[in-house]
């Protein structure tokens, strides 16, 4: 029975790991398109999304099953929960990538704010960068690094910043910028969204290792 166990705990350990690089490669697609005004590698991502639903719904279901036919305790529920809750952290910032798609549907042949882009495709990178640490972190349980990676949100916070004061600049001074500049807004704020989300899943990986619900980045 144990060895059924481990075997299925692998198992979805590698599914949740596969479905991280899913989201992360999404996240880079997305920003790409919306910085390349790429209209159909926007409609792919938007297509796409299913999957990810699909494999976190399959995620769910199988750690209900694990639970209900192991009863696990300690450490063995302790890991099937923090895959539950993690899971819906992966979905949620998918969602938010399909935002990004979608905004690049929506703004089309707008003024260019070259500096702007260019501090979106860095933000972009940061956040999918902490998505693979984070997802690191969670393969050699190591919540020290969890704690770390979650801490680089701050940075990604500063250039949200950036962009938002940048934005509102250009949109007072040249009204030819408003409809890029709002979506540049509203791109930004999807990736710190994503960034909050990555350190929720650090507070998971502390979960996983000791047992404690806390905070990071209060």
């Amino acid at each position: 029975m144990r060895r059924l166990f481990d075997d299925e705990l692998n198992d979805i350990d590698a599914n949740f790991t596969e479905m991280g690089m899913m989201v992360s490669e999404t996240i880079e697609k997305a920003v790409k398109a919306f910085i390349d005004h790429d209209r159909e590698l926007a409609q792919e991502i938007i297509d796409d999304d299913r999957q990810i639903n699909q494999r976190e719904v399959e995620l769910e279901q199988k750690s209900f099953e694990m639970i209900a036919l192991y009863q696990p305790v300690t450490s063995d529920l302790r890991e099937i929960v923090t895959i539950l809750k993690a899971v819906s952290e992966l979905e949620r910032m998918a969602d938010y990538a399909r935002n990004i798609a979608r905004a690049t549907i929506r703004v089309k042949g707008h003024t260019r704010v070259p500096e702007i882009e260019a501090e979106l495709s860095e933000m972009g990178n940061r956040v999918r960068k902490m998505v693979e640490e984070m997802l690191a972190a969670y393969v050699k349980s190591d919540d020290v690094a969890a704690r770390e990676v979650a801490a680089k949100v701050a940075k990604v916070a500063e250039l949200h910043d950036d962009i938002n004061r940048n934005g509102i600049t250009h949109m007072e001074h040249d009204p030819e910028t408003v409809i890029g500049s709002t979506g540049y807004l509203k791109v930004a704020s999807y990736l710190m969204r994503i960034g909050a989300l990555v350190t929720n899943v650090g507070e998971w990986i502390v979960y996983l290792n000791t047992g404690e619900i806390i905070e990071l980045n209060a």
